[in-house]
């Protein structure tokens, strides 16, 4: 294993509260500025559109919300109907309307982005809100229990608006209520929550518009005298989109694009289609505005179904398209004005699921060998792989990885006439890489992009690229320490142990194998992370003796140690990290023996052999501060400190314990902070001093609650 998680998370307690010595303790009170109060969320998108009709959903919800009694439980809305009718525009349209009432925020999950072969993991979906009302990653209860409490915890007595868009069960949704009878919470579904129980709930059914309403809507988006004076091709027109808001978008940019002809005209052409070809109205709407786009917008268009995640974002789209990013954005904008693509704020484009189906039956059509789209994936793939690569390794630094970072992605369309870029001095161009100035931009591209990335894993294997799926699971393995997405991280490397296994390659296979048993000990199955690990075990005893191959069968030894001490077996432990130490002295790897020697010593601390601990940390603490790694000096100076205290030489230990509440205040990690200050007090209450004990807890309670954690029991520690 040896890989650290990072904490990079800024936070500061108000007052600080430091002894210098163990026999005379000081006080330090650090007059920091007090924190800025956190903005009150608001997740909705600007209102960019007429919103039209609905009038009598709007007064059911608002006699919902005016006769909502008391003591029921946060009150529920079901927005219920078919795709492309228009609910989730309703759903965001009343929470704007009402925000006003509920002054503490409000929330928007989308349940289809974390949706994977039809289900959700409802503790990511739950940890979304939590970040969403302030709590920091670090602090987020990695079980499903514990983050359905923290959510009760922090949205108790609150005003809260929380929008669940695309739902399909009533179990998805509980999971997700806030803990306060004064909320309102919105769902959309195309069907019936039946089993969503136990709640104040109100269903309000969602139709296609009124034909008049419809028309309406057209007359919004056109703003063109054509339909005033063509009033009955209107009425046709609106019939023929059955209502649908979606539908309307793309029927009223396609009337924009050919002002020179008469509204009859247009609609007599899609009838035409209608009776033709005997296609739906609405599929001959999205035809002509296909056939109205530019070659580079329409092979965009019959590609966006292939990336893995749901935001489309220039960069993904340049690589689909193998060309530069200004060529990319001008077929993004003329999706967009086309009506073919929704663009929702910062953070890219969205495809309507009624869309993504025409542009698909557009590639079979188009691109009837899967060339395309076949070129179109694998340059997606290697592109992904590549970035991840690029932004794991400023993040975590060199460490043991066994996948080699590929190269460039060229900017030429395979099957193509040739370069759809231009070409430089040096040769063709090539698809543009991520910037990444530094390890903050590199973690947060990682988060950013975490769905595509997981994605990638299984679209990679799906397509017989196992190198890439196996390899692609590597840099995940840094995301998933900071942000453990336990549903998407257990079947990516699922995927990638299987991956490996196909592509046969040994070191891979173990690598993988022991990846994946972390997620699952710490879901509580141990017993399938075992088996990972007797399988990856047996694997590295046929290892070769190269230092590399040693290395690996060393990390092996370690994870099973690491099973072992979550298990219980601390005899066992100790057994495997000396063990693995042994390796890593063998093939000369100081870090490799530090990390041993500080989990030798942890392991002791747990069977209470507190002398036993304090010689293997004092060694750890030494071989630390030797290669410099910061990190590592904190947390062995900490440990030893405990050791010491356990060990009744509580005078030795204050010294580097208050060392490293320094480090951890230089990290700005908050829960290495937290768990330093709750030892101070324990050193301060050995000493008799009940007032510097209480002010390092309740700096340590502060933090906890800043961070939105779950605050300990009065006098207990968190």
């Amino acid at each position: 294993m040896a890989d650290e998680t990072h904490n990079s998370m800024d936070g500061r307690a108000e007052v600080v509260v430091q002894a210098g010595r163990i026999g005379e303790l000081h006080q330090h009170v650090y007059r920091a500025e007090a924190p800025a109060a956190a903005p009150v969320p608001y997740q909705l998108p600007p209102a960019l559109r007429r919103f039209e009709d609905r009038r009598e959903e709007q007064e059911r919800i608002a006699r919902a919300v005016e006769d909502h009694p008391a003591g029921t439980g946060p009150l529920v809305v079901a927005l219920t109907g078919m795709g492309g009718v228009g609910k989730t525009a309703l759903g965001f349209h009343v929470a704007r309307r009402l925000a006003d009432r509920y002054p503490d925020g409000v929330l928007s999950v989308d349940l289809d982005d974390l949706r994977r072969d039809g289900s959700v993991e409802v503790a990511d979906a739950i940890g979304e809100l939590l970040t969403s009302l302030g709590a920091s990653p670090e602090w987020l209860q990695r079980s499903y229990a514990g983050r359905t409490k923290q959510l009760w915890t922090r949205t108790q007595g609150k005003r809260l608006i929380v929008v669940v868009d695309n739902a399909r069960y009533g179990s998805e949704v509980t999971p997700l209520l806030p803990a306060s009878d004064r909320s309102l919470v919105i769902v959309t579904s195309q069907g019936a929550l039946y089993d969503l129980d136990g709640t104040a709930a109100v269903e309000v059914p969602v139709g296609p518009l009124r034909t008049e309403d419809a028309a309406g809507l057209l007359r919004h988006l056109v703003d063109d005298p054509r339909l005033a004076a063509e009033p009955e091709a209107v009425t046709r027109l609106a019939q023929g989109c059955g209502g649908l808001p979606a539908a309307l978008q793309v029927a009223g940019q396609w009337v924009r694009r050919y002002r020179r002809r008469s509204l009859s005209r247009l609609v007599a052409e899609l009838t035409a289609e209608l009776h033709g070809k005997g296609v739906p109205m609405v599929e001959a709407v999205w035809d002509a505005a296909y056939a109205g786009l530019t070659e580079e917008a329409a092979r965009l268009y019959r590609l966006l179904p292939r990336l893995p995640g749901p935001r489309i974002e220039e960069p993904s789209a340049s690589t689909l398209l193998l060309c530069g990013l200004d060529t990319a954005a001008d077929a993004l904008e003329e999706l967009e004005s086309a009506g073919l693509l929704d663009g929702r704020g910062e953070h890219g484009w969205r495809m309507h699921d009624l869309l993504r189906g025409h542009a698909e039956r557009c590639a079979r059509r188009d691109d009837p060998t899967g060339a395309e789209r076949d070129g179109a994936r694998r340059a997606l793939v290697t592109w992904y792989r590549r970035q991840a690569a690029r932004a794991d390794l400023l993040a975590a630094g060199p460490r043991m990885t066994f996948a080699e970072i590929p190269g460039p992605v060229a900017a030429t369309f395979p099957g193509g006439p040739g370069p759809v870029a231009a070409t430089t001095t040096d040769g063709p161009a090539t698809v543009a890489d991520i910037s990444f100035p530094g390890k903050p931009e590199a973690l947060r591209w990682l988060e950013t992009q975490r769905l595509a990335l997981y994605g990638c894993v299984r679209l990679a294997f799906d397509a017989g690229l196992y190198e890439d799926a196996w390899a692609l699971c590597e840099p995940l393995w840094t995301h998933f320490l900071d942000h453990p997405h336990y549903a998407d991280v257990i079947d990516a490397f699922r995927t990638g142990v299987e991956a490996a296994d196909r592509a046969e390659s040994p070191l891979a296979m173990i690598r993988m194998r022991c990846q994946l048993a972390r997620p699952l000990w710490e879901q509580g199955r141990h017993e399938e992370a075992a088996e990972q690990l007797r399988r990856a075990l047996g694997a590295a005893e046929a290892l070769g003796r190269s230092p590399r191959e040693r290395k690996l069968k060393a990390s092996t030894v370690e994870f099973r140690g690491l099973l072992k001490s979550e298990t219980g077996d601390l005899t066992g432990a100790a057994e495997d990290f000396a063990t693995s130490r042994a390796i890593h002295r063998e093939i000369g790897n100081g870090y490799g023996v530090l990390l041993q020697t500080y989990l030798l010593g942890r392991t002791a601390l747990r069977r209470g052999a507190y002398e036993e601990a304090v010689r293997h940390l004092e060694d750890a603490h030494a071989s630390a501060v030797e290669q410099r790694r910061e990190r590592m000096t904190s947390r062995t100076g900490f440990e030893l400190g405990r050791a010491l205290r356990l060990a009744g030489r509580s005078r030795e230990a204050y010294a580097l314990v208050e060392a490293a509440l320094d480090g951890a205040r230089a990290r700005g990690s908050r829960t290495d902070e937290v768990r330093v200050r709750e030892e101070l007090a324990l050193l301060a209450d050995e000493h008799g001093d009940a007032a510097t004990a209480e002010r390092h807890r309740a700096a340590a309670r502060r933090i906890v609650e800043q961070a939105g954690g779950i605050p300990a029991a009065e006098g207990q520690s968190s």
